[in-house]
């Protein structure tokens, strides 16, 4: 190569070089580890620790589209324990509920039915619809907890009514049949009932409509009642599981089902764009967080059981209790104001952080953090109460309203 093109490229080397980290890195990422000790919102905010590097970083460097040791064989722990026959992981648990509705979903027209609340039609962007082109048919749970075996018969269409020469046949011809039930353990923290999951699976599969489960959060669901993943999973076509929601992992889901069900997701794993090479160090991770963090998650529901005791004594309304890692919560009834709970954590010497009615207890929550929560809320409530707040008579209504628990405050 002539000199002049040499130069050229030294200086367009110079010109890439990327230094990215702080001079004070290692100092940042102690704080970072401060703050999330004292964040209610979300797991997802957990860090990774070092001891959770140095695993991965001991990973293969295999091609993960050709052969990868490491990702193979976590992908084939993750089978065997949720008793599925395979296994295949994601970035995402977005990408791994998309891919597993588009793999069910074959010819259109077609509507996946499932509670309100759920991630799918609430947080994955409209993905069901502009992925799989598929309706999606929300229910409200009659009981305000889980979707019943009752409120699916009362929702579901099935096509072979619509062959039917009925009043109530023609009427569904303007419904998309109902091809997969989507249900999410938990939900908002909450445990489905798995003898009512199976009343639904098996009904379900008595007319030909399959079963996926949101089961992000499904570590708690064992981790709380002694349940087998085996056990949980057992009703459902497939499955999704989730390594950073609890558990830790910088990054990854798996999805499981049936050998040949993951072989035509591994390729719309590829369409969707989620293919990926050097996965080992990821996958490596999430089995970091599967051994070290999963046993922690018992301590985590009794500290979000003890945040939820002391609410309720200071005169908090739980909307939604603490069965896992969650609670939700009104301040009115003490006089105090999402936004203001929100503004006054933010400003103690040390910071709390709140994002409206949910608060989440994670592997990182410091018990700290909720003590000190609770002084703050009974401080508020005290100055409330001696600038003569009066907590206001409850209004009687005829019938029973919706009420989301989830008020989100943005600030």
């Amino acid at each position: 190569m002539p000199a002049a093109n040499m130069d050229a490229v030294r200086a367009i080397a110079e010109e890439l070089k990327a230094d990215i980290l702080t001079m004070t890195q290692e100092e940042d990422n102690k704080r970072g580890f401060q703050e999330v000790s004292r964040s209610f919102i979300c797991e997802l905010l957990v860090f990774p620790t070092p001891d959770m590097y140095a695993y991965a970083a001991r990973a293969s460097i295999g091609d993960a589209v050709y052969h990868e040791p490491t990702t193979l064989a976590f992908e084939a722990h993750v089978a065997k324990v949720t008793g599925k026959e395979d296994a295949l992981f994601l970035p995402s648990g977005t990408m791994s509920n998309q891919i597993a509705l588009r793999t069910h979903l074959k010819q259109p027209p077609y509507s996946v039915l499932c509670d309100h609340r759920s991630h799918i039609v609430r947080y994955e962007a409209g993905g069901t619809a502009f992925h799989s082109g598929a309706h999606s048919q929300m229910v409200i749970p009659s009981n305000g907890h889980h979707l019943t075996l009752a409120d699916i018969e009362e929702n579901i269409v099935l096509g072979s009514d619509l062959h039917r020469h009925s009043f109530t046949a023609a009427h569904l011809r303007h419904s998309a049949p109902t091809e997969v039930i989507s249900l999410e353990n938990t939900l908002n923290g909450t445990i489905f009932p798995q003898d009512e999951i199976i009343r639904i699976s098996d009904y379900a599969h008595s007319v030909g409509v399959k079963m996926h489960l949101d089961g992000a959060r499904l570590w708690h669901v064992a981790a709380e009642t002694g349940t087998s993943m085996k056990e949980l999973c057992a009703p459902f076509d497939s499955v999704s599981l989730c390594f950073s929601k609890g558990l830790g992992a910088p990054i990854g889901s798996c999805l499981v089902g049936t050998k040949e069900f993951i072989a035509r997701a591994r390729w719309f794993r590829k369409l969707f764009g989620g293919g990926m090479r050097q996965t080992g160090f990821m996958t490596a991770a999430a089995a970091y967080a599967l051994t070290h963090n999963f046993p922690r998650l018992p301590a985590v529901h009794a500290l979000t059981r003890r945040l939820e005791d002391g609410l309720r004594e200071i005169g908090v309304e739980i909307t939604s209790g603490a069965e896992t890692c969650m609670v939700f919560f009104d301040p009115s009834p003490v006089g105090i104001s999402y936004v203001e709970l929100v503004e006054r954590a933010r400003s103690l010497p040390e910071p709390i952080k709140l994002g409206g009615s949910r608060l989440v207890v994670h592997i990182q929550t410091s018990p700290q953090a909720v003590d000190d929560l609770l002084a703050l809320v009974r401080q508020l409530a005290e100055e409330k109460k001696a600038a003569g707040f009066v907590k206001p008579e409850k209004t009687l209504t005829n019938g029973k309203a919706f009420k989301n628990a989830y008020v989100k405050v943005k600030a």
